[in-house]
């Protein structure tokens, strides 16, 4: 897998100055164009198209230093439709106008090349099982809230202290599939999965029932195809053993399994300890199998 995915990055050096497509990145990748943007922000710490952009934009910089060409020819030939927007976007990135950087000689920042290597750092294993499931609902109360990669979301504490108590007792009473009980169900995020980024949150049970009979008021349902899915289990500290669950996931459990992500609700269940310091959680991961060619 990191051997594709360095040639897909091989891919981008070649055409900085022309299209780049992200269907043709997946092609070389060997893999969807859905799940090489999410293993692309999960090893890298940024989405494809700003690593793309910022690259540009490092080329486009030494190029406006070396003055061979006007402002407006490197502009376009970098895909930029006016030098107006390409200087907005130079500014955004190196602190400083493109005209202002050519007559002063001002320093650049640089977006270095990746490479993508194996490291190999003795963490422990991974527990994991893959299990096919028949189409479900997900049935419960939903919020748009921004992604948060590191420490509490607020948004999403704020959204469960304020639901009614009763409700999500009888909320709890129609979950009759696995992930029993009340669960976080993550659905339309974003696919460059970016710091801020929004995304569609739940609490929600898990039913067979297309419209589960007896539900409180003001609930929503998501229809779930059948399909495969990757459960991994964690314990440890909250929020930080979650979030580092769903980190090693992309980072180490796809890199090495024949599996690949597929689009779909994560399923998120999680029982905390009576001071809420600890967590031992169940994540669902919609996936299917790598096509062997």
């Amino acid at each position: 897998m990191l051997d594709r995915l360095n040639q897909a990055m091989e891919h981008i050096e070649r055409h900085l100055d022309g299209s780049v497509d992200g269907a043709e990145l997946a092609r070389i990748a060997t893999t969807s164009e859905y799940h090489l943007r999410r293993m692309f922000s999960a090893l890298a710490g940024m989405p494809l198209s700003e690593y793309i952009r910022r690259r540009r934009l490092t080329i486009a910089g030494a190029e406006v230093l070396a003055g061979g060409e006007t402002l407006l020819e490197i502009a376009v030939r970098y895909g930029y439709g006016s030098g107006e927007a390409f200087a907005r976007a130079f500014r955004a990135m190196h602190g400083v106008g493109p005209g202002e950087a050519r007559r002063t000689g001002a320093a650049l920042v640089s977006q270095p090349r990746l490479t993508f290597r194996l490291t190999i750092e003795g963490s422990s294993s991974m527990h994991y099982r893959v299990v096919d499931r028949p189409a479900f609902t997900v049935a419960g109360f939903k919020t748009r809230v921004p992604l948060v990669h590191s420490g509490p979301n607020q948004a999403i504490i704020d959204f469960v202290r304020g639901l009614d108590k009763q409700a999500r007792e009888q909320l709890g009473k129609l979950s009759d599939q696995e992930p029993r009980g009340i669960v976080a169900v993550c659905d339309d995020l974003d696919p460059s999965r970016a710091e801020g980024t929004e995304l569609d949150y739940y609490q929600a049970v898990i039913s067979t029932a297309p419209a589960p009979a007896d539900a409180p008021a003001g609930i929503t349902t998501l229809p779930v195809q059948a399909g495969t899915w990757a459960v991994f289990t964690t314990s440890g500290p909250a929020p930080r053993a979650i979030q580092e669950l769903w980190r090693d996931v992309f980072t180490e459990w796809f890199p090495s399994n024949p599996y690949r992500s597929r689009p779909g609700p994560e399923i998120l269940r999680t029982d905390l300890s009576s001071e809420g310091t600890r967590a031992d959680a169940e994540l669902w991961l919609p996936v299917e199998r790598e096509s062997t060619r």
